[in-house]
This record gives structure tokens, sequence and C-alpha cells, in this order.
């Protein structure tokens, strides 16, 4: 019977496990860490690279209207001028005069904010006021303002200025797509609530060029195909909302915006945006730069500036959504257990590859002859199929079960007997093992794992 840990446990049981996991480690631990800096160790990059791949298959793999994109994470300083984040990115900041900790004045309790109380010290806060969020650098050898940069916020201006590029390259005919995966970088006042918010972070974004006569057509297109992905990636639908911006809170380039919003362990909030930008990015850059960034219909005859349709999605909060929702604790054989109750599409280990004994010199030759026949069928990087002989065989069963490997696969001494006889294959969720022969095994396993 599944026994769920209360809510708040549930990020710090979490935590641990996918530390002591190599899945996600604090950023700079040795030196005591950087506040809103996480790393991901070797599990955890294969489990973000599954999701990026699902992510790029379905919306630029398997269409023809989609372009993919790397822009440079440093652009001059007037792309972030035209785009308003020089003069408009911020957030609301408050400091206490007694530790002189900063808070995000919209994230306090109403009733620290109305007292101006710190929540950490009992000091007074100082007035509000807005506090840019962008990391600023100096680009060269000198350091003045013709030499100021930043680091990206967000990726999406990077396709913006490319526009004409694929344009006069590419050839595209609307309606047609850039997207782009990639790290961005904000100064964010209060970090939080592990790898939901942090100040270096990754998106996977896509801008949609349509003819403004079309918008809503395309619009619902993508909140069906945001839907379908969080399926792909295998979160519970009944976890996923669509959230509608009420006009007179959308941001300033947007006519109109769903966020799709999680049921994480800390509350709903958002996970996905989905914005309506119209003509704004392009119009703006086509001012300050002083380039065309028309499009000419060729069949219509007439040339206009193209609107854009903006999925967003934060690779980081994907993970997050992924691991929350698969971290399980039930009983199993009289034992308590905490496992990750992954997806087989986005699981870092698909199988996992056992001798019963690992002393037994006739066992481990024939699991290290099947696990390299495995790896060759259902590994694309070598790192989806393991071979394991650390501990007991109970002992594998359960690291496996806690990183989310979805079957093992044991080599016995009947196994070895005679060609073609069976190898035991054990189900994490349910700890059921069936016998299977062993040439049988590549059709079962691609059956079960959905290839």
């Amino acid at each position: 019977m599944s026994n769920k840990p209360t809510q708040p446990d549930v990020m710090e049981n979490l935590s641990s496990l996918l530390k002591r996991r190599g899945f996600i480690f604090q950023g700079s631990e040795i030196y005591g860490g950087l506040a809103g800096t996480w790393d991901y160790g070797p599990l955890g990059v294969a489990l973000k690279n599954n999701i990026k791949t699902l992510w790029w298959k379905r919306f630029v793999d398997d269409r023809d209207d989609m372009y993919g994109m790397d822009a440079a994470i440093l652009m001059n300083q007037n792309v972030w001028k035209a785009s308003g984040h020089v003069g408009g990115f911020a957030d609301p900041l408050v400091e206490c005069a007694k530790c002189k900790r900063r808070f995000r004045a919209d994230q306090l309790e109403a009733t620290l904010r109305d007292k101006k109380e710190c929540p950490e010290c009992g000091g007074k806060l100082g007035e509000e006021r807005q506090f840019n969020m962008m990391f600023q650098t100096n680009v060269g050898a000198t350091q003045d303002e013709s030499s100021v940069s930043y680091l990206r916020p967000e990726t999406a201006q990077g396709m913006f200025v490319n526009f004409k590029n694929v344009l006069d390259t590419m050839h595209p005919k609307l309606p047609f797509g850039m997207a782009q995966i990639g790290k961005a970088f904000r100064n964010e006042i209060s970090p939080r609530d592990f790898i939901f918010r942090t100040r270096e972070f990754e998106q996977m974004e896509i801008e949609y060029f349509v003819d403004p006569a079309n918008w809503e057509e395309t619009f619902n297109h993508f909140v069906k195909e945001v839907h379908a992905y969080t399926q792909d990636v295998g979160l519970p639908q009944d976890k996923v909302h669509e959230h509608e911006i009420a006009p007179g809170d959308l941001a300033h380039y947007s006519k109109r915006t769903i966020d799709f919003e999680f049921d994480y362990p800390f509350g709903k909030t958002e996970l996905y945006g989905l914005a309506y930008r119209t003509d704004f990015d392009l119009k703006a850059h086509s001012t300050a730069s002083g380039t065309d960034l028309s499009y000419y219909d060729e069949e219509k005859k007439v040339r206009f500036v193209p609107h854009c349709i903006e999925p967003s999605f934060g690779v980081d909060r994907t993970v997050l959504a992924v691991l929350t929702s698969a971290y399980t604790q039930d009983e199993l054989g009289g034992e308590k257990r905490e496992y990750l109750k992954l997806s087989p599409a986005v699981a870092p280990i698909k199988v996992a590859v056992f001798p019963l004994l690992k002393n037994k010199d006739a066992l481990t030759a024939k699991a290290k002859e099947l696990h390299q026949v495995l790896r060759k069928e259902f590994a694309k990087n070598g790192s989806t199929v393991e071979y394991d002989t650390t501990g007991s065989i109970g002992k594998r069963y359960r690291k496996q079960d806690e990183i989310g490997t979805p079957f093992c696969v044991t080599v016995d001494f009947a196994t070895i007997e005679k060609d073609g006889s069976p190898v035991t294959v054990r189900d994490r969720d349910t700890g059921a093992q069936e016998s299977v022969k062993l040439d049988d095994l590549v059709s079962y396993l691609a059956q079960k794992l959905g290839r």
C-alpha cells in the first residue's frame, strides 16, 4: 500500500535522495555553497537530457515548420534596451535596516509586508524599490558604458534578433517557428524551493511567427501541444492546470497569456507559459536597429510584421515537477521503501543488469555479455543500461528503485545452463519478478519501455 509522505517532508526527503544518488548537488558546496545555484550530477544530467530530448523531438524534429537555434548568451546591450529589459525588468525589493537581508516584497506574508517587519530578525523593513534582475558585465579590456553587456535573462531575444537571418537563409513560409534550449540568468532577490527559482537556469523556448489573422488558431494549437508534452515526460494530468492571466495583469508585450501551473509540494505555481506577444518584439528591434524585420507574403503580395506566439518551458522546473511527482514511499516485502516512480521515457537508467552473485565468473561473464547486448539495443549514449555488482542483490534492487530504474535483469544459475535459458526481470513499481527467455528479452523490454 502506498504511503505518501506529508507535503512539507517531500522536498526534504527528495533533496536528500537526489544528493545521495548523484542527481543534484548544491552549487560550490565544498566552499559553503552559492545561493540560487545547483549542480546536476551524472543521473541528474541524464534525466535532464531525456527531458530536453523529448521536447526537441516533439517541437522540432517531428515538425516541418520549426528551425533550431543556439544564440549567444552575451549580446549587444542595445538588444536589452530595445526589448525593455534595461528599463523595466525588475522585482520589488525591500531591505531590513537591522540584518541587511533583502526580500522580494511581493513574496512576503501580507502581515509582515503591512508591518514592514523582517521575517528573519524582526527588524524594520525599508521602503520598497525596484531591483533590476539582469547580471551586468563588461566585454573586452575596457570598462565603460560602451563595453556593458548582460547575461541574458531569457533566450527569446536571441531568436527575435535572428529573425532576418533565418528568413534570408532558410526562406521559410509563414507560419514558422524558431526553437532554442539554453541557459538564462536572473539575479533573483530570494531564490527558493530547491531548483524551482534559481539564479541560473535553462529554458526551452519557441518563437512562432504567424499572420496576425491566424494567431488564435495557432495559440490554441500550442495549448494542446503543451499538454501533450506534459504527458510525454510523465506528469500526472490532474496536477497540471491552466491559468488565464487577467488583462490587467498581462506583461506589456502580451495580448493573451496562459500559465500552465503545477501542483508542487510547496503549492500550485507556474510551470510553463504561453504568450501571444503580437508584433511587439520584431517592431521594437526593427525600430532600434534600423533593420527591416518584416515578411513579404508572395501569394498575397503584401508585406507586414508577423505576430508571435511564444510557448516557454523551464527545464529545471520540469525536472522538479517530474521528480516530485515520481517520489514515492511504500512497503515492499514488509520493509519501508522510497523510490522514484519515473516514466521510462525520462528515467536516467532504463534497465539494470546483474549477476546473481558477483564472485561467480560464469554468472558475471554472462551478465556482462547481456549488458552489452542491451546497451546496443536501448542505450543511445551508454548511460541508460547499467551493469551493477555493488552489494547484495537486495541492495542492488533498492538502489535501482531509488534512482527510478524501471526494470532489473538478473542472470542466475538457470541462465547459464544452456542457450536460450531464462533471466529474471523485476518490475520497479510492484517488485514482481518474471522469468523471461533470453531470446525474448529484447522484445519483452522494448514493449515494457514503450519502444
